[in-house]
């Protein structure tokens, strides 16, 4: 069935029906300006050089862009990533939205727009989320920060590597919450790039950019972007943002249909005419898509910077401190060949012992009676291959020193061999303590192996590529 689009209708072959009419809602937002400066009401304009960018959000096609890529402020836009970041947390297992976020002296300090956290208050993650999201506060995208990586500046870190990934190459973080600071600037392609992320990466949490208002725990809070939700007809998101220095900016993403348009604004001159432009610019996207197009999603984070070939060999400069498989017992029949010795710490034969016996008690009839441990022969592994997909791992737990970490790892490898055996034992150090880590797997063989350690009630979650 062949069809166009003309005008203000939708001409499909035998039918004529009319497409959803939009110029009323345009001129209810310019109304809405001239209304506020006929009273008198005091309305902030912005001189920001202006950008703009309009995808079909199925495919990715551009259909208009003017200065996408010049680099400017993104002011609060910058928190769609801020809660990106804190979604793939809450994935990877790394925190949960239940999770009491302990507020500091900073994040309660910082400018509004705000929640009005109070420094030393505990308050669940999912209410900062919330606050973020819809009433875009400041206060509350610091505390996600400072709850996932200890500082907003190591938070802006992992922000510039999640951007890099995604293909934002224009794009420098230097905070979570988007206040202006120098070289903290992104462009409009990277933001609608970043806005797409959201909505296909994250569509459980997508409806909290639609949401009028929502409890953020300690209150009520409205959201920044309802003028616009409520006068253009399918808008359903994403994020407002507003400083001196970047002007008003929008993301605002809308569906009718089978079709979804994302619109970026950077440097709008006020909040009615910035809205009164994204409603042009999503107008213009609905004219322009096809009705229909395959639904080609962006591709997760690459954070290993390219794509893992098949067969690649990745070095690892870990030291092993005992090999996983059992010491075979003596053969009189062939003289042993001598083991590789590499220069590595010694681990003490008592804590073998007692990993061993914990071991035991934890599986039962699956170990037999224990022989004794003589003290191992470390090696180094230097070379890790990932032929066959062996580019996983799984983490069983954040432990205060690195000792207890390597214990841990030890009784699990013990408790479970039938899956990770030839796996690397990997303790990595970062602010919030020693990640324990089983690496070199399959991700069949890792998701097996969580299974069956989340059986026996050890914290277990798997780890994916990069």
């Amino acid at each position: 069935m062949s069809d166009r689009k003309t005008g203000g209708k939708r001409q499909i072959k035998g039918s004529s029906v009319k497409a959803p009419r939009t110029r009323p809602a345009r001129i209810g937002l310019f109304m809405i300006t001239f209304l506020w400066l006929a009273l008198g009401v005091p309305v902030i304009v912005s001189a920001a050089p202006y950008a703009a960018m309009v995808v079909d959000a199925r495919s990715g096609e551009v259909l208009h862009s003017r200065n996408a890529d010049t680099r400017l402020h993104p002011a609060s836009l910058t928190k769609m990533m801020t809660l990106y970041i804190a979604f793939e947390a809450v994935k990877n297992g790394e925190i949960s939205l239940d999770t009491k976020v302990r507020i500091s002296k900073k994040a309660a300090a910082e400018p509004p727009s705000k929640l009005g956290l109070v420094a030393g208050q505990r308050i669940a993650l999912r209410y900062l989320i919330r606050a973020a999201a819809v009433k875009s506060a400041n206060d509350a995208a610091t505390a996600i920060a400072e709850a996932l990586e200890g500082s907003e500046a190591a938070f802006a870190r992992r922000m510039n590597r999640t951007a890099k990934a995604m293909g934002m190459t224009n794009t420098t973080f230097k905070n979570a919450n988007g206040l202006t600071e120098g070289g903290h600037l992104s462009t409009a392609r990277d933001m609608t790039t970043l806005g797409r992320h959201l909505l296909y990466d994250y569509p459980q949490y997508y409806n909290l950019f639609s949401r009028r208002s929502t409890s953020a725990g300690i209150k009520s809070v409205n959201n920044t972007n309802r003028r616009l939700l409520d006068a253009y007809n399918g808008a359903d998101g994403i994020k407002t943002g507003y400083t001196r220095a970047a002007g008003f900016n929008l993301v605002a993403s809308a569906e009718r249909g089978n079709e979804r348009i994302i619109a970026t604004v950077f440097g709008g001159r006020s909040s009615a005419s910035r809205n009164a432009k994204v409603a042009e610019l999503l107008d213009l996207g609905f004219r322009r898509a096809p009705t229909r197009v395959a639904t080609r999603k962006p591709s997760p984070p690459d954070y290993n910077g390219t794509q893992a070939r098949k067969g690649k060999t990745v070095r690892v400069a870990t030291a092993v401190k005992r090999s996983l498989r059992p010491r075979l017992r003596p053969d009189t029949t062939a003289p042993e060949s001598p083991p590789v010795v590499v220069a590595a710490a010694k681990v003490i034969e008592h804590d073998i012992q007692s990993a061993l016996l914990e071991a035991q008690q934890t599986v039962g009839a699956e170990i037999i009676s224990p022989e004794p441990v003589a003290p191992p022969q470390p090696t180094v592994v230097t070379r890790l291959s990932t032929s066959g997909g062996r580019q996983w791992g799984i983490n069983v737990g954040r432990y205060p020193s690195r000792y207890a970490a390597e214990k841990m790892l030890l009784k699990t490898a013990l408790a479970e061999m039938t899956t990770l055996d030839g796996s690397l034992r990997k303790v990595v150090k970062n602010s919030r303590g020693y990640e324990a880590n089983f690496m070199g797997l399959t991700e069949d063989t890792a998701a097996m192996a969580c299974r069956r350690l989340q059986a026996r009630k050890i914290t277990c979650y798997t780890i994916g590529p990069g």
